[in-house]
């Protein structure tokens, strides 16, 4: 498995979302990342039987455009751990296309994100460099409390050769408090546009409370509408310590891929990162105990 989303952080460094009093106040290093699940832990404790090959590291806000090589600096020192990352798109939005494009020439980022409460509200400027993306073959990938699917299918539209990655299933309601009605419709609307991917993410923290078994219905209903093939697998640690750990996270996550064929769970695991994301080959143990 590549888990899909992972972050860094070190409240010294800015990230100035991350409150004092919040108990992510603390520095995240790679060492912590490697604690937390090394390339070759078997999660088979819980049954699922699968090991990690690798993480796509994730932009965490730090707000300023030195995260980006900072990012890239952690994946070439430890590319046993980072399979990949994913830059800030906001932080470059000033810098304008020319150098913009020095930026994707020097730091190769396997992804870009944009993230905020809605489309609308996301940096005008960074909206703008979005087709440079397309052409570059650097996926997306959106963050958005409101709209994401539907935005996500809207852009996948005008720019139908940009791959639109859609964190955290979209970002729906906890399951205790909202009916998913609306979220169902938006993912079969976006799952139409075949260049819209959705990150299976987000779900310890954002369905805490929630029954695992309902949890898993809303991972199922995404594979069933968008397909394996465009479908990825993430923890989101370490924001996910406060409900449980990472392999809690991932084995969760797990829970709404049972029925899938062996070769059906190894694209939602594996194969569609290194597709979306561009990497290069990440070698894994052959292992099909999760097909069930």
């Amino acid at each position: 498995m590549i888990d899909c989303h992972v972050h860094l952080w070190d409240p010294a460094d800015g990230h100035p979302w991350i409150r004092p009093d919040s108990p992510h106040f603390r520095r995240y290093s790679v060492e912590d990342l490697a604690a937390s699940g090394t390339p070759v832990e078997d999660l088979a404790t819980s049954g699922t039987g699968v090991r990690l090959a690798g993480s796509i590291l994730v932009e965490a806000a730090r707000g300023d455009a030195g995260e980006t090589a900072a990012l890239w600096e952690v994946a070439r020192r430890r590319p046993d751990l980072i399979a990949g990352y994913v830059a800030n798109l906001h932080v470059h939005a000033d810098a304008g296309p020319a150098a913009f494009a020095a930026l994707l020439d020097r730091y190769a980022p396997n992804g870009m994100r944009l993230g905020g409460p809605d489309w609308p509200r996301t940096p005008e400027s960074a909206r703008a460099l979005v087709p440079m993306l397309a052409e570059r073959g650097v996926a997306l990938e959106l963050n958005l409390i409101h709209g994401a699917l539907r935005t996500a299918a809207e852009v996948a539209d005008r720019h139908p050769e940009l791959t639109v990655i859609v964190d955290h299933l979209g970002n729906p309601g906890n399951l205790s408090a909202e009916d998913p009605a609306t979220w169902r419709a938006d993912v079969a609307y976006a799952a139409r546009r075949p260049n819209v991917v959705i990150k299976i993410s987000g779900l310890l923290t954002q369905q805490r409370g929630v029954r695992a078994a309902r949890v898993a219905e809303l991972v199922r209903h995404a594979v069933a509408s968008f397909g394996p093939e465009r479908c990825l697998v993430g923890s989101d640690w370490p924001i996910c310590l406060t409900a449980g750990s990472r392999a809690e996270a991932l084995e969760l996550a797990l829970l709404g891929l049972t029925g899938l064929t062996a070769a059906e769970c190894e694209r939602v695991l594996h194969g569609t990162a290194e597709r979306v994301y561009r990497l290069r080959r990440v070698a894994t143990e052959p292992d099909t105990r999760h097909d069930r």
